[in-house]
């Protein structure tokens, strides 16, 4: 594509230089830059993309977008915002993918994976082919993309949505992160339909305030022209957005237009009177918790409002199953483990209790906290274990730069303070081993955040580990 082409559509400051160059691709990693390459100089945390002039340059780079005038031959295109420049560009580059779907985006904490997966399923199901990009990664049509971010970089989000375009998708479900929203990722894309799921303390060690976490995430609700909003009725934040004019609220305990009554659970999952805009359906659910009737409540009310009529919707809820790494059990014989993906306070609180119930015997958890992240959720999360499971066992999870057993002596502040019934292991295969060792006839472990995760990272390296793949070596002789 020719750059004076491409930039057509840009609110730039100024040129500088030939933009009737021809280019093949648009990057922003220096690295990947080279002679037919548009690089794109982003400001992060850690790194400015400005200061890779000469690296880029080096490989024969002949073109950049920045936001300051750089001492270079190399053409320039200067902007007031690169990441808005990043997402324009990357759209016309894609040919504007975002225009040809029917894109659902799916905001909050916790439940964005598992909502955007159901929606998936229900729709696939009602042939109306749909695509997911999110947390584990892009799957459409038996492709899949490895994951990078929740939500992709613009360039990246672009090309996979070219790809599903040209692939015959229909509808994309879209996992929008705090992160993506604040870093402008998103930009330009008018979504058809926006789902609120919940917001619970996660990612201060970003947003500082709980405040601040829950205006990004409303300002997606503000500033993308959503045709409609699904949101929770029975979150404080979820019932401000509910007041829109377009919004369509779920829930089971407050008042909502799509309900769940008589909500009851049991060891395969739950049963439940559904209201889907004035059609009720008797619901036999093979999803555990409480949690994962929000989150059907929030994709039968998007599919529905994609156009799938209910009584399909009704039935491809019949036929779902767990989400990989959500709730999902893994062993069963005398006793049954569960993995799941919780990681903030209120996940690991409902994947407990969601659990609890459904345990003759006793209720073990497994987990850790990451490092470099929200330190502020340590301790509330070991007094929630400690309140709620019967056994807690502290271990690692991705420490990052941390020393592990500083992560895990913060967790124990809470355990200890509700509890003395918890070990300390920091190895984690090593403290799953412990609890597969101690677990008796009706118990059941749960093992909590990383879910289907397949690393775990220490000092900036990400070896391969997997819960689900070490549970399923452990208890290999048991079978």
């Amino acid at each position: 594509m020719n750059v004076k082409d491409l930039i057509k559509g840009l609110n730039y400051v100024k040129t500088k230089g030939n933009v009737d160059i021809e280019i093949d691709e648009i990057t922003c990693n220096s690295k990947e830059a080279h002679k037919n390459s548009l690089f794109i100089c982003i400001k992060g945390n850690n790194y400015d993309g400005h200061t890779f002039l000469k690296e880029i340059e080096n490989n024969g780079c002949r073109c950049i977008i920045s936001e300051t005038e750089l001492d270079s031959a190399i053409t320039q295109i200067i902007v007031k915002d690169s990441r808005i420049a990043m997402a324009s560009v990357s759209s016309i580059f894609y040919n504007h993918p975002e225009k040809k779907l029917k894109l659902i985006g799916i905001v909050g904490t916790n439940g964005k994976t598992s909502v955007s997966h159901i929606i998936a399923k229900i729709l696939n199901y009602g042939n109306i082919k749909c695509g997911i990009i999110g947390t584990l990664g892009s799957y459409y049509n038996g492709n899949y993309v490895e994951p990078s971010l929740t939500t992709p970089d613009p360039i990246n989000l672009y090309r996979i949505l070219n790809d599903m375009v040209e692939d015959g998708i229909k509808v994309v479900a879209v996992e929008v992160s705090a992160h993506a929203v604040y870093y402008k990722k998103i930009y330009g894309i008018n979504f058809d339909i926006g789902v609120f799921t919940n917001l619970t303390q996660d990612h201060l060690d970003f947003f500082k305030t709980m405040d601040e976490y829950g205006k990004v995430k409303k300002s997606f609700f503000d500033n993308n022209l959503c045709k409609y909003i699904v949101s929770n009725s029975d979150d404080e934040l979820g019932r401000e957005i509910g007041k829109k004019k377009n919004a369509v609220s779920y829930g089971i305990k407050n008042p909502a237009d799509i309900f769940a009554m008589n909500v009851k659970y049991n060891g395969v999952g739950s049963t439940f009177i559904l209201n889907l805009f004035d059609c009720v359906y008797n619901v036999e659910l093979k999803m555990i918790g409480e949690i994962n009737v929000y989150n059907v409540l929030a994709s039968a009310t998007a599919c529905a409002l994609s156009g799938m009529k209910t009584d399909d919707i009704y039935k491809a809820i019949l036929n779902l199953s767990y989400v990989e790494g959500r709730l999902e059990r893994v062993f069963s014989k005398n006793f049954d483990i569960y993995v799941d993906y919780a990681h903030t306070p209120d996940g690991l609180y409902k994947a407990i209790t969601s659990l609890k119930p459904m345990a003759k015997g006793r209720l073990i958890c497994v987990f850790g906290c990451g490092g470099n992240r929200d330190k502020s959720k340590r301790e509330i999360m070991g007094r929630i274990s400690g309140e709620n499971a019967d056994l807690t066992i502290i271990t690692s999870d991705n420490p990052r730069y941390e020393e592990p057993m500083d992560i895990i002596f913060e967790i124990e502040k809470g355990v200890l303070s509700v509890t003395k019934n918890y070990v300390l292991i920091q190895d984690r295969k090593s403290a799953i081993e412990y609890a597969i060792e101690k677990a008796k006839d009706g118990d059941i472990i749960l093992v909590a955040g990383k879910g289907s995760e397949k690393y775990q990272e220490i000092l900036g390296v990400k070896s391969f580990y997997n819960d689900k793949e070490t549970i399923g070596a452990l208890t290999n002789k048991l079978q």
